[in-house]
């Protein structure tokens, strides 16, 4: 599993100190793989919060 980077840590520290999700938590999205079929108006949007979680691909 990828280790997060001392940037990384800072920048999602609000989604890592969440109760459940933690320092695995955030790992496990960035070495996540999320395939997006169609960018019509749900796709669209789901690809922009996708990008924000830090989805690693």
């Amino acid at each position: 599993m990828a280790e997060l980077s001392d940037q990384e840590m800072l920048r999602y520290n609000r989604q890592i100190i969440l109760r459940g999700f933690d320092f695995e938590g955030q790992e496990a999205l960035k070495d996540a793989r999320v395939l997006v079929v169609g960018l019509g108006g749900l796709g669209c949007a789901a690809t922009q919060y996708l990008a924000a979680l830090a989805s690693g691909n």
